[in-house]
């Protein structure tokens, strides 16, 4: 090939690219932002904000600032921004070419919550992400309630662990305890775990997130992922006091066993499928792990529950764990009567009634338990129902008549005790008719 044909080969190709680099450059998107997504204001406060492009404009872009979704193109030119909560800004704003941002301003008009979205007819500039959740509330002090509040209630949830704990410890048994609860609670724990993780550290699983939810708040922040890996560390620590201190003769029920066993088979099957299928992704498979962690929160008290009522004693359940929980529970309660009043987003309660409902659901066993131990079994000492509960271990008997007339006398002794505390006498006499 001779020297003029290579050049002008040459100078073809590079002609080809600097067209195809001019096509691309001329089809570009050119991406709009805000300077801030999520807004917290108060009623008459301002704020400015930025629109922001990432290359200067060509031509004039017109942007258009409203509270409908989807914005209807047809209504584009009108002055109603359909915003209630907010106001301070005009519907329309232009950036002239060679410009690249502009300024408005929001003012808070009343207590609510909206999306301020920005539009444009204009298809060469992707707005996205050009949105701003705003939120207006009547007042800063109910706003700094609400944050300690919360604090106090992460902090009561996270130390009601520790309870249970020592009691196992200082008793070295974990006589009282009910195995199935135990089960449900770290299983519970750990899909908690797996729905908080996944969410907050995988981008693939935010982005199908997004995608469902278009400009949504991925609900789990540090402080969830935080307190759901404590949880699963405290539930194991108990769970290995489990197999260390006296036991009796507990274990985990049929029942209980075939519930855990069918979930966590199903999530073995769903993790299978997801790379298999089009139809069901990661986080769908992430909303199983919190269905099933529901369903956990409503029956994992209903056994321990049923337990203490049999036993006719709480000892072994720690009560701290309760008064604990009912603590947290009520706060969380509170602090979402709290948010709900300041920003008037009373919906919020009734959409997330899930939330709620699961938290009367836990505060209800809580009084439940408390009436247990303070009311029903209050006469029932830590000793006493050790000595029913283990009566066979501590005396060491090998005569089946034996045991009857230990029981019998362990029975009576207390019986006659809770009758007449101070009179020691009656209770001897008693023990003595068996002897």
């Amino acid at each position: 090939m001779s020297s003029r044909n290579k050049s002008s080969t040459k100078s073809l190709f590079i002609k080809l690219t600097l067209i195809s680099c001019l096509f691309i450059t001329s089809n570009a998107l050119n991406i709009l932002k805000i300077s801030e997504q999520d807004l917290s204001i108060k009623i008459d406060d301002k704020k400015t904000l930025t629109l922001t492009l990432d290359t200067t404009a060509d031509k004039q872009i017109a942007l258009k600032l409203s509270c409908d979704d989807p914005l209807d193109v047809s209504k584009f030119n009108t002055s109603d921004s359909k915003c209630k909560v907010v106001a301070g800004f005009n519907p329309l704003y232009y950036i002239k070419p060679s410009e690249k941002s502009i300024d408005f301003e929001i003012k808070g008009v009343e207590p609510g919550r909206q999306t301020v979205i920005v539009n444009t007819d204009n298809n060469q500039t992707d707005v996205a992400d050009a949105f701003i959740r705003v939120s207006v509330g009547r007042s800063a002090v109910i706003d700094v309630v609400g944050v300690v509040i919360g604090w106090m209630y992460f902090a009561a949830w996270s130390v009601s662990f520790y309870p249970q704990m020592w009691i196992n410890y200082k008793r070295k048994s974990v006589v009282g305890l009910n195995f199935d609860f135990v089960g449900l609670n770290i299983t519970g724990f750990l899909f908690y775990s797996f729905f908080n993780c996944g969410l907050f550290f995988s981008r693939l699983i935010q982005d199908q997130f997004e995608e469902l939810n278009p400009r949504s708040v991925i609900p789990v922040e540090l402080n969830d992922v935080v307190f759901a890996l404590h949880a699963v560390f405290a539930t194991a620590i108990v769970i290995i006091q489990c197999f260390i201190y006296e036991k009796a003769d507990q274990k985990v029920s049929l029942l209980a066993k075939g519930f855990l066993v069918i979930v966590w088979s199903v999530s073995v099957i769903l993790a299978i499928l997801v790379p298999t299928t089009h139809w069901f992704n990661w986080l769908t498979f992430l909303y199983y792990f919190s269905y099933v962690k529901l369903s956990i929160t409503i029956l994992k008290y209903i056994p321990q529950a049923w337990y203490n009522y049999k036993r006719k004693s709480t000892t072994g359940w720690s009560i701290g764990n309760i008064l604990l929980d009912f603590t947290g529970g009520s706060l969380s309660i509170l602090q979402m009567f709290l948010l709900a009043h300041n920003y008037d987003d009373w919906l919020t309660i009734f959409k997330n009634f899930t939330k709620f409902g699961l938290g009367m659901v836990s505060i209800l066993f809580d009084v439940l338990f408390l009436v247990q131990h303070y009311v029903l079994y209050r006469h029932r000492t830590d000793s006493e129902t050790t000595r029913l509960t283990n009566g066979l271990n501590v005396c060491d008997i090998d005569n089946k008549e034996g045991v009857i007339k230990q029981i019998l006398r362990q029975q009576i002794w207390i019986l006659s005790k809770e009758m007449n505390r101070n009179d020691n006498k009656k209770a001897d006499k008693l023990s003595q008719f068996y002897e």
